[in-house]
């Protein structure tokens, strides 16, 4: 039977060397609450300790302070298993300075091996991670020099097949934020954005005699709806009741408590977040919307992922095919509009969201029609890095799963960054400067796309430039489209550090160039 308890209260419920898992979404719906009364009992007492950290998605608010920064940087973390660390701007930080063990798993991967521990299993099989990073056979999931688990992922034969094996350690104690609890602790979602992994987190922590945690803004003495109860109130024992921080009007849009007809998502969006207007005054990512944008087709099921992709959407709408494909997010939303920057997990009109694990079903058995990624290199044989720059670490999130069987994949990405600048006029392409840090390299830093494996399940891939259009072959790259104003020789060629195929196109265009 749960309890109604302050946030100091509940956490005296979390032991030291504890397994929590949070509940939340890069930087979205996390229990803000229970994490700062943990760092408020740490500081005091310090305890709990030697904590080991679970989210699929993540669990920052976008600060070096507050939230779970404050007791992470404190040193009450001894590990943490994450599969994005975009938002956690102090711990992904100190995870680079060997501070603690750091593991980045596939995020679809961390939400299947939750339910796996929801049903008594010790962990989830999947072809999701196989030839790159995660691949114990190339760096495996530890991020820093300290991280040297190796029970997490391992190599398994199936009936003649290789799989990926994901085990996380025993989740002990759940953090999750909802939004109501009626008298019997059933907890409703309501004005929540997302539900994530809650059901399967709370399964999970109870199959291991664990304690569920679950901060909410309100209680009600009216039982909800049966089919609205997300989290059943036998598997909570610790409720906190905190009022919510109020938040922007516009923000209401994406907890579908109102109908938002389709020819209002671009205004909605852009009352949420600024992003979207930068995108389409930047020439490189204008020039790279619009060719990309030629890729959907009516009736497809798509994702773009955040950064250069999120211009296809602006073209898709203007283009009159936005309100003809199914928009999905990793957080479990679909039939929308997802919404970028600090709200990234949420959606505009969504017309259903489920379960995450339930979206990554669909990601992983290639339920995608076309996906829109970005890149950050891309080497010879078209290998793809998205998840790890110079000194720096975001992590794979949910990039791997939805590329791994989605049979078209486009790439947006520049040719090169840091000072680009990009001319565009009535079609005509200009390079005005070229960016100081190529994009193409002769071997990528880390594997977040295995080409191989694209070629082996004959995925189509294409690399959208701003200068123009490569597809992956089984010899590499091909050169197979060049822009108006494009210097096919100076712009594309002599920047590659290595050969590239031309189409035939492209090789005509290249003589006559010439000639």
């Amino acid at each position: 039977m749960y309890e109604i308890m302050t946030a100091d209260e509940a956490i005296r419920l979390i032991r030291d060397g504890d397994c929590i898992c949070v509940n939340s979404f890069v930087g979205i719906e996390s229990p803000v609450e229970l994490h700062e009364a943990i760092y408020r009992r740490y500081e005091k007492m310090q305890s709990p300790t030697h904590l080991t950290m679970v989210s699929s998605a993540g669990f920052g608010n976008w600060t070096e302070d507050g939230n779970a920064e404050s007791y992470i940087k404190a040193g009450a973390v001894d590990r943490i298993i994450c599969g994005h660390f975009g938002a956690m701007l102090s711990t992904k930080k100190l995870v680079l300075q060997d501070r603690f063990e750091a593991y980045n798993l596939p995020l679809g991967c961390i939400s299947h091996a939750i339910r796996a521990q929801a049903s008594g299993l010790p962990g989830a099989l999947s072809k999701v991670g196989l030839d790159i990073f995660v691949d114990p056979r190339n760096e495996g999931p530890g991020i820093n020099q300290i991280s040297i688990d190796d029970s997490l992922v391992s190599v398994v034969d199936v009936e003649g097949e290789e799989y990926l094996y994901y085990k996380l350690p025993k989740l002990t104690v759940a953090l999750l934020k909802g939004t109501a609890a009626d008298r019997k602790g059933n907890i409703t979602f309501d004005d929540q954005y997302m539900s994530g992994d809650a059901l399967s987190i709370c399964q999970a922590v109870k199959a291991n005699k664990g304690k569920v945690i679950v901060q909410v803004d309100r209680l009600v003495d009216t039982p909800s709806r049966p089919r609205n109860a997300i989290i059943p109130g036998c598997l909570v024992d610790a409720l906190v009741v905190v009022e919510p921080e109020k938040r922007p009007d516009s923000y209401v849009a994406l907890t579908g408590s109102f109908e938002i007809p389709y020819k209002d998502w671009s205004d909605w969006n852009d009352k949420i977040v600024a992003s979207s207007s930068k995108a389409k005054n930047d020439n490189a990512a204008r020039v790279i919307g619009r060719r990309a944008v030629k890729e959907l087709r009516v009736d497809d099921i798509v994702n773009i992922g955040i950064g250069m992709p999120e211009a296809v959407s602006h073209y898709a709408r203007k283009s009159g095919i936005l309100d003809k494909i199914t928009l999905t997010v990793e957080s479990g939303g679909i039939g929308g509009f997802p919404v970028s920057g600090e709200a990234f997990g949420a959606m505009i009109g969504a017309a259903s969201v489920y379960d995450m694990a339930n979206q990554f079903d669909l990601y992983d058995n290639g339920g995608l029609d076309l996906c829109f990624m970005g890149a950050y290199e891309v080497d010879k044989e078209g290998n793809v890095n998205a998840h790890r720059g110079p000194g720096a670490y975001a992590g794979i999130g949910g990039f791997c799963n939805i590329t791994a069987k989605t049979p078209t994949v486009v790439f947006c990405m520049t040719f090169n960054t840091k000072g680009l600048k990009v001319g565009y006029n009535k079609g005509v392409v200009s390079i005005d400067q070229d960016g100081s840090i190529p994009k193409f390299v002769d071997k990528v830093r880390s594997i977040s796309f295995s080409a191989k494996r694209a070629i082996e399940n004959g995925q189509k891939v294409l690399y959208v430039t701003e200068r123009g259009v490569f597809r992956l072959t089984p010899n590499g790259l091909k050169l197979i489209e060049v822009y108006p104003g494009i210097d096919i020789d100076k712009d594309i060629l002599d920047q590659l550090p290595f050969p590239v195929e031309l189409s035939k196109t492209m090789e005509k265009q290249k003589s006559e160039a010439k000639a």
